[in-house]
């Protein structure tokens, strides 16, 4: 058995249980990858190398003559929603200007996405590729173990849920014309021409679909790749948490001891959910192991250096987690500072439209989608960021949790180290001036209705001035 692999599934490591340890998955980021390049994010995606020159160069041109299409839709969209801004300002109809500021933010900022994430494709592809290959399926051998294979099971059904969401609360306001019957664009936005035109209005209305579609994907991209990400770290931390606890184990599980010895420990560590502690692990769920079977390949090293080298394997993947959470935190810093503003001001304008305006039903339903989607968008981004930060200093604790002290002789020093950098948090900002956490939560809810308040005032005034 070879026993200090994490990987699963990889030479002569073992799966402790078919059912609750699949086999490592080599590709974690499959849907948000196919999902990217189909919503031309990969300005230069990588093709067979057994294509033809000519096929491959074709392709890249292809590639980016699609993504400069992508970019084009968005950012004429909000061009055009700004001239009607400034259109709609000197009649101070506050329902109108907010209309069309709403989707001039949505627009303009679906276009900074996608550039966004067009000039970090390289180093975003890069990122997802050493997860790939580093990640760890599962915890060290020991008498209890986590599987990560559950983070990307909860991390795939997130991203495909989110998307449709995404997708559904977009498309329903470009069919919403369709749906009644009426000769009428989605959007209403000025155009330097006559857009219900019978040569022109087919074309436009294609056009401002796949606008929305636009919308919807690149709100959900950003979304679910910032959630797979955390919940996949999530999860690597829950396996160093395991494999620290297991460390004692690990040590006498290799050292040749019995199967009753074990089994006392096993549910010494294991405990009943009566007295099990909570929150012990933040995605991940720990099963016992089958000792009968993990003890017929055993080696039988010696007891002091297994358990070294145990630890030097936790500090390994220690480092490996805290360099993709450095990663993760250079990738969005700037991501999520333009997002928390483009959240605060849509929030805003939602909620001050949703009071404000018409009580025409399909305006109310479509109000209430972006509004929930908003919302949750907010929510998603805070609360990831705060389990990481909170989750990412408790390799302490579950060091703790271990027979460590029996082999404290062997190791002093190291000991001293990995507790000293157990305490590095990780932290999600935006653009290096606000954590997102439920502080940021807080803050950004507390700044939309700060805005609403000073809207509504503005309506009461006009409403006033006007009678």
């Amino acid at each position: 058995m070879a026993s200090l692999q994490f990987h699963g599934n990889v030479d002569a490591d073992i799966r402790y249980d078919v059912s609750l340890d699949p086999g490592r998955d080599p590709d974690l980021f499959r849907l948000l990858a196919g999902l990217q390049l189909a919503m031309g994010m990969v300005p230069s995606p990588r093709l067979p190398k057994w294509w033809p020159h000519r096929l491959r160069s074709g392709g890249r041109l292809l590639a980016w003559v699609y993504c400069s299409m992508v970019i084009f839709t968005s950012l004429h969209l909000g061009v055009l929603f700004t001239k009607t801004t400034l259109d709609v300002l000197p009649t101070g109809e506050l329902q109108g200007i907010t209309d069309a500021l709403t989707m001039t933010i949505i627009y303009f900022f679906t276009g900074y996405g996608t550039i966004y994430w067009c000039i970090r494709s390289k180093r975003l592809l890069a990122y997802m590729e050493h997860i790939n290959r580093k990640y760890r399926h599962h915890s060290l051998a020991g008498v209890t173990f986590v599987s990560s294979h559950a983070a990307f099971r909860k991390s795939r059904t997130f991203t495909t849920v989110w998307i449709i969401a995404c997708l559904l609360g977009v498309i329903s306001w470009g069919v919403s014309p369709l749906m009644l019957g009426i000769r009428t664009l989605p959007l209403l936005c000025w155009y330097p021409f006559d857009a219900m035109a019978p040569v022109t209005y087919t074309a436009v209305y294609a056009t401002q679909l796949f606008g929305q579609i636009l919308v919807g994907v690149t709100f959900g991209f950003g979304g679910s790749l910032f959630v797979t990400l955390s919940l996949l770290l999530l999860g690597q931390f829950d396996v160093l948490y395991c494999s620290l606890k297991n460390l004692d184990a690990h040590a006498r599980l290799l050292s040749g001891e019995s199967v009753t010895d074990l089994s006392l420990l096993q549910r010494e560590l294991l405990l009943e959910d009566s007295t099990r502690e909570l929150n012990q692990y933040a995605v991940l769920k720990e099963h016992p192991t089958d000792l009968t079977k993990l003890c017929a390949g055993r080696l039988n090293p010696g007891q002091g250096d297994t358990y070294h080298s145990a630890l030097v394997e936790c500090v390994r993947l220690h480092r490996f987690i805290l360099h993709c959470s450095i990663e993760l935190e250079e990738l969005f810093s700037p991501y999520c500072l333009v997002k928390s503003l483009q959240i605060t001001f849509q929030l805003c304008l939602l909620v001050f439209v949703g009071v404000s305006g018409t009580r025409e039903v399909l305006r109310i339903v479509n109000q209430l989608q972006y509004l929930g989607l908003t919302l949750f968008e907010l929510l998603m981004f805070t609360y990831c960021g705060e389990l990481l930060s909170r989750h990412s200093v408790r390799s302490g604790d579950a060091f703790w949790r271990g027979g460590w002290w029996k082999h404290a002789h062997h190791m002093r020093q190291d000991i001293l180290i990995f507790l000293v950098n157990s305490r590095r948090a990780v932290h999600v900002t935006a653009g290096k001036f606000y954590v997102m956490d439920v502080n940021r939560l807080r803050s950004v809810i507390t700044q939309a209705f700060s805005f609403l308040t000073l809207l509504q005032k503005l309506a009461a005034k006009k409403t006033d001035t006007d009678l």
